[in-house]
């Protein structure tokens, strides 16, 4: 029997025990139960088998009976108290377990034939390449319509307190809704709950990995799916989801290995192959598991890449198959591109394709107007439903130098992107640029996909910043942000420039920045930066991509590089309504409250710069704020926060909106 003892190391709880539990506290409990919470967390845990115990005191021990690493009923979670099970100690534990829901492993390889996989999604969801048929409205049952109101009045609950506010009780609430929403078969508004209730632990812990922008975007889809539900002429089945996403036959498929990158999240680990067929069409491959130690997390992640493909009988790792390929026959593939390895599955190891040929090289073809385009589309479906590589960015660039470092310290780089000619290479001759000198691609900031230190991102992104001048072909995801943002997820040597990333053998020129770690060594002698370089990386990513000098700026010191976070000069202030709404995230309705005298700036700041809208939504947000009805003593009186919650929808919706506009205009080059 294996024995482990470490601070923070708790099994996984399905979101139905952490209600259960919680809801089974008198109300004088329920207020102690973040302050208990914060106690037992300072304790030991021991782990024996499928048991963890944990010492409350020198009486009191605290048993969660976890088989496979998840606590799966109320049952499992045993205490020694006088008051249990209604005691404060079961509530505090379920509260610091990691949530984990049923079947919830989102990259281990499938084990049956044709089998099927959790998903928020819907099945009606088309494939890449098929257009979706017309979608009726479909009336909501009794059931399902209090299982959306229960649900909405949970999220708008967590939104007016704030992530400073939503305690344990809170949470525990909207796992309760979305429980009961996954009973009456609303399995995607479920889901989103449980990302939210997921996020906001997060934020509240401090944990490295929160991030606002994602607990603001699953607030927005959390109170959009509510609402839209509730209207009558939504259609209903493309917003309810599906509890399992169907996998279908292929047949035979010949698979070309792009890049492999690391998955890291709070429950689980491991790494995704990413592999393209011969039409074209990307498909995913994962190993990825849960894990019990947040500090064992990143090893196992890194130590995925080394482990052997889970498809047939191919013998290859991760980071061969990245730059091998696999003859399939019997493959099933799902709406997301996930290819199942059920037993009927026959896989054997093929030759690779280089980027630089077909059929990898279609995808640096395509314009990044029209990437950019899909990437932004793809946002706007849930995470299970998007076909695989639709968030995913090809492109050439030229590296022109360091920016300054993100928050947190993060390395930044910026790169010039060039156009790509019809063949894939890049347009304009060797210099990529367009004759005459012409910068013919905006500038990109190319930052890491995951911020953990442990992870090659950051020294390889570093590295790279040493060596301006250096022409790569790049894969990454796109950051929605006002200027070009890349997060950097594998580089390869340029069609025109062979000689970089060469050297050893085993790496076909490419490298998953994820996984492996760059040495000096491999980078190439880069070519002379042409003479125009400098004047790119002064100014602004999107001063540089128009051509402007800093000197053509008031204000701009000659030949720095401004920090990218912040706001672009003379730009429009959508940062007033998107901080308000951010604000509102994190200390509640409350934040809306500021002097007059501030709301009458924000308004005449926005309506300045032509914005409105904003400012009339941002108006209407803070007067909802501020409408609480209160009784004949003065007390305010218990409101459900629907009116609030509906401004709120609104601001956020707008901004998100605004902030997809922007983000096209800045990679085309508009002002």
């Amino acid at each position: 029997m294996s024995v482990s003892e470490a601070t923070g190391d708790w099994p996984g709880v399905r979101p139905e025990v952490v209600a259960e539990v919680v809801a089974g506290l008198s109300a004088r409990l329920q207020k102690r139960l973040d302050g208990a919470a914060a106690k037992l967390a300072q304790r030991p845990v021991v782990r024996e088998g499928d048991e963890w115990r944990v010492e409350v005191d020198e009486e009191t021990v605290l048993v969660l009976h976890a088989p496979g690493g998840v606590v799966a009923g109320e049952a499992g979670v045993r205490c020694g108290c006088l008051l249990a099970p209604a005691c404060v100690h079961r509530a505090a534990a379920v509260t610091l377990c990691p949530i984990t829901e049923a079947g919830s492993d989102p990259g281990a390889a499938d084990a049956g034939d044709g089998a099927a996989e959790p998903s928020g999604g819907s099945a009606d969801q088309p494939a890449a390449n098929e257009a979706p048929g017309p979608l009726t409205p479909d009336p909501l049952t009794a059931a399902e319509h209090a299982a959306v109101h229960h649900l909405h009045r949970a999220a708008a609950a967590v939104l007016a307190a704030g992530v400073s506010g939503a305690g344990a009780v809170s949470q525990a609430e909207l796992l309760r809704a979305a429980h009961r929403a996954r009973l009456a078969g609303l399995y995607r508004p479920a889901s989103a709950a449980v990302t939210v209730a997921t996020r906001v632990r997060a934020a509240r812990a401090g944990a490295p990995d929160h991030r606002l922008v994602d607990l603001v975007a699953g607030l927005r889809e959390l109170l959009g799916l509510t609402t839209a539900l509730a209207g009558d002429a939504a259609p209903v089945a493309a917003l309810r989801g599906t509890a399992r996403q169907a996998y279908r036959e292929e047949g035979g498929l010949r698979l070309y290995g792009l890049f492999a990158e690391p998955v890291l999240t709070a429950t689980h680990a491991g790494a995704v192959s990413w592999a393209v067929d011969a039409d074209g069409r990307l498909s995913t491959i994962a190993e990825v598991l849960p894990h019990d130690d947040a500090a064992a997390a990143v090893p196992q992640a890194v130590g995925a890449g080394n482990r052997t493909v889970r498809l047939g009988d191919a013998a290859l790792s991760h980071r061969e198959f990245s730059r091998a390929g696999l003859a399939v026959q019997g493959a099933t593939r799902s709406t997301g591109g996930r290819l199942g390895a059920g037993a009927s599955v026959r896989a054997v190891r093929a030759a690779g394709a280089a980027w630089t040929a077909e059929p990898a090289s279609r995808l640096w073809s395509e314009p990044v107007s029209a990437q950019v385009a899909r990437a932004l589309a793809a946002q706007e479906l849930p995470y299970e439903s998007r076909p695989a590589g639709s968030d995913l960015l090809f492109l050439d660039v030229t590296l022109l130098g360091p920016a300054p470092t993100g928050p947190g310290g993060t390395p930044q780089l910026l790169a010039r992107c060039t156009a790509a000619g019809p063949a894939g290479g890049p347009a304009g001759g060797p210099a990529g640029r367009e004759p005459g000198g012409t910068p013919d691609g905006p500038v990109v900031v190319l930052r890491a996909a995951y911020e953990h230190p442990d992870l090659p991102f950051r020294a390889n992104l570093a590295l790279l910043a040493t060596a301006p001048g250096l022409r790569l072909r790049v894969i990454g995801r796109l950051e929605r942000a006002d200027r070009p943002e890349l997060r950097l997820l594998a580089i390869g040597a340029h069609p025109d420039a062979p000689g970089p990333l060469a050297r050893p053998a085993d790496r076909a020129g490419r490298v998953n920045v994820g996984l492996e770690r760059l040495q000096a060594a491999d980078l190439a002698s880069p070519e002379a930066v042409p003479e125009a370089m400098p004047e790119a990386v002064s100014g602004t990513p999107s001063q540089a991509a128009s051509g402007a000098t800093p000197e053509a700026v008031p204000g701009t010191v000659p030949g720095a590089v401004p920090e990218p976070t912040a706001p672009l000069p003379y730009g429009p202030p959508v940062h007033v309504i998107g901080r308000r709404v951010e604000q509102t995230v994190t200390t509640g309705r409350h934040a809306l409250a500021p002097s007059e005298a501030s709301s009458a700036a924000d308004r005449g700041l926005l309506r300045a710069a032509g914005l409105a809208t904003a400012a009339e939504l941002l108006d209407g947000l803070r007067a909802a704020a501020a409408d609480r009805r209160r009784d004949v003593f003065g007390r305010i009186v218990t409101d459900d926060h629907d009116a609030f919650a509906t401004a709120w929808l609104a601001a956020a919706s707008y901004t998100e909106e605004l902030a997809a506009a922007l983000c096209v205009a800045a990679w085309s080059g508009e002002e």
